[in-house]
């Protein structure tokens, strides 16, 4: 499977549209399998709403990282599969961080730093791919009155701030790197495999 990686330096709201069937091809032009990230405000309207536990939730922050995936290697869409990728980017996301000494609590698909929620996530699919998104506070602002949230530049090691405008691009890049490779990986593993029986 190639999967292109695609950032948007654009500024613009994720308000759970994108999440919608073959968006990187109608905005982009991009076929296939992607991943398309950019950084900007979320702020997820009621109808695009696609968690039934999100149902009356505000969902939304003024400044994030986006992560948009879609894939079309199922057919028909298989969204147990979608779900176990979902779970495998948020664990690569925490992986990156706990190289750079923060410390993080996963809860299903929600990443925390000292007991505030630093990102979001969902996955779903369509009659023709699976989507993810995937997204993290750069700055705690913006966001429910009633969660507790912190932002990547907030986060320090050591008195140390760890990420800033300097090297978030290369943190996205490393994110999207990764999750690609271990997706690639995996359909050499299945090709070179011995079927038991």
């Amino acid at each position: 499977m190639t999967i292109t990686h695609k950032h948007i330096d654009e500024i613009f709201e994720y308000d759970g549209s994108q999440i919608n069937p073959s968006w990187a091809f109608q905005e982009f032009g991009i076929y296939g399998s992607s991943i398309i990230t950019w950084i900007g405000p979320v702020n997820i309207t009621p109808d695009n709403l696609k968690d039934f536990a999100d149902v009356g939730l505000e969902i939304k922050s003024n400044y994030m990282v986006n992560f948009i995936c879609e894939f079309f290697d199922q057919q028909p869409p298989n969204m147990r599969i979608a779900y176990l990728r979902q779970r495998l980017l948020v664990m690569i996301f925490r992986e990156i961080l706990a190289e750079h000494g923060v410390t993080t609590k996963r809860e299903g698909d929600d990443i925390f730093v000292c007991n505030r929620k630093l990102s979001i996530s969902i996955a779903s699919i369509s009659l023709s791919s699976s989507k993810i998104h995937f997204a993290f506070n750069l700055e705690d602002k913006g966001t429910p009155d009633d969660v507790e949230t912190i932002g990547l530049y907030d986060i320090e090691v050591n008195n140390r701030q760890i990420f800033n405008e300097d090297n978030i691009l290369d943190l996205i890049n490393d994110i999207a790197s990764r999750f690609i490779n271990e997706l690639e990986t995996i359909e050499k593993d299945i090709s070179k495999t011995k079927v038991l029986g």
